[in-house]
């Protein structure tokens, strides 16, 4: 009971929940996936069975991980692993690579396909945790596993919607989460037997590994994962095009064709009430078309590959008119007519290129009112919207 006592304990948990939640979306997509078709009665059994034979495949494959760091080297390709894993995530995500399965209406075959998926699915997780758990448990390293995964199994599953929303609303999440694996990754590879132990390959130099060279390896492999993700981001993002300022008010009669980017937010319906209020003061109201959008960020090649292209369509499709519920509450109630478009992708560049593609002379669209230099901090989607249109953009505060 002692360890429960211990900060490193409480911070090596809350490592463990973190890159559980980081890492484990995609599996929480996988099972809402999985049990769509199951009847309502069987849904929360899918859900249950299926998570409940997760936790226990993830755990046993912890404690395998956590003996084969003592082999030699193991650790030092760990963390080589664990800055590729890292790197992922700060790239922009794509879908593809569907395989065939398709939400089962039978109860074993979902859970079935949740186990199967995570075990594939489960190597980041897995090394992550291992070293998190190496790291800082000493002789606690398989009770941290086990109380990490305990504790966060249920957050990924009956909260995963409320993280999705979350790490899109704020994706300087996802950017520590990388960093943090950085982090582990560092600290790990500086710990290897073969390079810290003198009775492992006793003809190899040997480090003296303090708690100032963990430290520092730490901050390396944070900064190392923050730099090639930032840099492998911009090289397959577009080539931004130079960036309008955004409009400060929307003249009237200046603008016909609207693109309205809405995401079920407080922000987004503030846009909404603006380009009402554009609407009634046109002298031609009738003359006005507009462009109802929402964009919803892909999921990973991953998920992609146990669920297939159609399953995977009506869930977008599914969160985006859920998303665009209220914009289009208020617009059909106004009489204000519009053409509705679903897309996939990055919010920001999709938003300017569906602009283009009408032919759109305004984008409205909402903000949470952050400084410039925080929203380049924090991630902005009107930001990233203003870097890639070629027309104006009204932000909505």
């Amino acid at each position: 009971m002692d360890m429960f006592l211990t900060p490193e304990f409480w911070v090596a948990v809350g490592q463990i929940i973190l890159i559980d939640i980081l890492l484990g979306g995609d599996n929480a997509v996988v099972i809402a996936l999985a049990c769509r078709k199951l009847p309502p009665k069987q849904r929360a059994q899918g859900i249950l069975w299926g998570t409940a034979g997760a936790i226990v495949l993830r755990i046993v494959l912890i404690f395998f991980a956590l003996q084969l760091l003592a082999i030699p080297f193991l650790k030092v390709v760990g963390a080589i692993l664990l800055v590729w894993i890292g790197v992922k995530l700060l790239m922009p995500e794509h879908e593809e690579g569907h395989a065939n399965i398709e939400g089962s209406d039978k109860l074993w075959a979902a859970v079935k396909t949740v186990i199967v998926a995570d075990f594939v699915m489960s190597i980041d997780n897995v090394i992550a945790i291992a070293g998190a758990a190496e790291a800082s448990g000493g002789d606690h390293s398989m009770a941290l596993v086990i109380f990490g995964v305990l504790v966060s199994i249920p957050i990924i599953v009956w909260g995963s919607q409320m993280v999705i929303k979350l790490m899109d609303r704020f994706p300087v999440i996802i950017t520590l989460g990388g960093m943090l694996l950085g982090w582990i990754a560092g600290t790990m590879a500086v710990t290897d037997p073969a390079l810290v132990s003198p009775d492992v390959l006793p003809q190899m130099p040997k480090i003296v590994a303090t708690d100032m060279l963990r430290y520092g390896s730490g901050i390396a492999g944070a900064l190392l994962v923050l730099a090639l993700g930032k840099w492998l981001a911009a090289r397959r993002a577009p080539a931004a095009k130079a960036a309008p300022a955004p409009a400060a008010s929307a003249p009237s009669g200046q603008f016909r064709n609207i693109l309205l980017a809405a995401d079920g937010s407080e922000y987004s319906e503030r846009a909404v009430q603006q380009v009402l209020a554009i609407h009634r003061e046109l002298r031609d109201p009738a003359a006005m078309q507009l462009h109802l959008v929402n964009v919803q960020r892909p999921v990973s090649g991953d998920v992609s590959s146990f669920i297939s292209g159609k399953s995977l369509e009506e869930y977008h499709q599914e969160r985006s008119e859920a998303a665009l519920a209220s914009a289009r509450s208020a617009l059909d109630a106004s009489g204000l007519a519009y053409r509705l478009h679903h897309r996939v992708g990055s919010p920001g560049p999709t938003i300017a290129e569906v602009a283009q593609a009408e032919k759109c002379d305004l984008i409205v669209m909402g903000a949470r009112g952050l400084g410039s230099h925080t929203a380049a901090l924090l991630g902005s989607v009107a930001q990233a919207t203003i870097e890639h249109a070629d027309v104006p953009v009204l932000v909505v505060k």
